[in-house]
């Protein structure tokens, strides 16, 4: 698999725009566009060789003055066929917006630090590029005193090392 050399600490890099606070699996309150970065490092081999299990670390920004978001985790890729894959991500999130403002046109996290989970479905082209549709999703898993929630769908690019 492209990407997972044992000469490289950074397998692929990605890059997206996204719809900000889609609502997938809550109400949608905040607005604009997203940029989003991603750099996924070395396979860490625990899978064998078709599954891949590498750490991210990444960050959406928001253009509207919303919810920005940085990001740590691991992404397990799976691949689909001979031309596609999914990609599962599991980890945290430092955000900058709003705990518990109570406004109306802002999400209330009710923490700084939150879970977040992402899936990506995207496919090959060529050696060292993808494009996949991306969904990830921020919240605290009921920890602190309010979760609303906030997720963000796009489209990204890939080019892998």
């Amino acid at each position: 698999m492209a990407g997972d050399k044992d000469d490289t600490f950074i397998s692929e890099v990605r890059v997206g725009v996204l719809a900000h606070d889609s609502g997938i699996f809550s109400s949608t309150k905040e607005d604009g566009v997203d940029l989003n970065g991603e750099v996924l490092f070395k396979d860490l081999g625990w899978f064998g060789e078709k599954i891949s299990l590498r750490p991210h670390i990444g960050g959406t920004l928001n253009f509207a003055g919303d919810t920005s978001e940085a990001y740590a985790g691991l992404t397990t890729t799976i691949p689909v066929f001979s031309w596609g894959f999914i990609d599962l991500s599991v980890g945290g999130a430092w955000h900058n917006g709003e705990t518990d403002s109570g406004r109306r046109d802002k999400k209330d996290l009710g923490c700084s630090v939150l879970f977040r989970e992402s899936v990506s479905f995207g496919g090959y082209i060529g050696e060292h590029h993808t494009l996949s549709l991306f969904a990830d999703h921020i919240s605290n898993a009921n920890l602190c005193s309010k979760n609303e929630g906030l997720e963000n769908t796009g489209i990204r690019y890939g080019y892998r090392f």
